[in-house]
This record gives structure tokens, sequence and C-alpha cells, in this order.
């Protein structure tokens, strides 16, 4: 899977909550997601929590806000990644 499509993702979210006024530093992530991304979090200035529930997904969220504002957290996953890299190697293995 590309990291650089991981790097976006994560940035994208951290650039959403920033503009909407909020400071993310906690990061919520499930084992699959801390598998795909393990090499990528140190880049991000984000204190990273595994929560087993999560899977595939992460909550990127402004800790003082967590839990009383909605707005101030964004969940992500990496499933949506995974199944579209899973699909074009099938595209690649089929004999047309």
């Amino acid at each position: 899977m590309g990291g650089e499509d991981l790097k976006s993702l994560i940035n994208r979210t951290i650039d959403e909550l920033v503009a909407e006024g909020f400071e993310p530093d906690v990061m919520l992530a499930g084992p699959g997601f801390i598998e795909h991304t393990a090499g990528l979090l140190r880049d991000f200035e984000l204190k990273v929590y595994r929560i087993e529930e999560l899977g595939y997904d992460a909550v990127i969220a402004d800790s003082k806000y967590l839990g009383q504002v909605k707005r101030a957290s964004r969940r992500i996953s990496v499933e949506p990644l995974l199944e579209e890299e899973s699909m074009w190697e099938e595209l690649k293995n089929l004999k047309v």
C-alpha cells in the first residue's frame, strides 16, 4: 500500500481539524491501522493510543474537546485503501 496515500490521508484529516480551529494532538488507532502505518506515525506530532475495537480505523482528535464536541475529531480508515490495492492486484493477475 502506498505510504504517500496514507500520509496524505492523515495530513488531510489534520488540516481539516486545524481549519476548524482545533489542535489535533491524539490518535486512537486500531491494530490494523497501526500495522499499515507504523513507519508513518513517527512523522506526526500525535500521541497514539491503541484501541483494539477500532480495527483498521483511527480517530484523530483534539484531546481538549474529545467527547465534548463532535467536530473535534475525525475517523479515518485504511480498509478502503487495502481493498483498492487488492482490486488492482486481481486486475493485474487477469489474463485478458
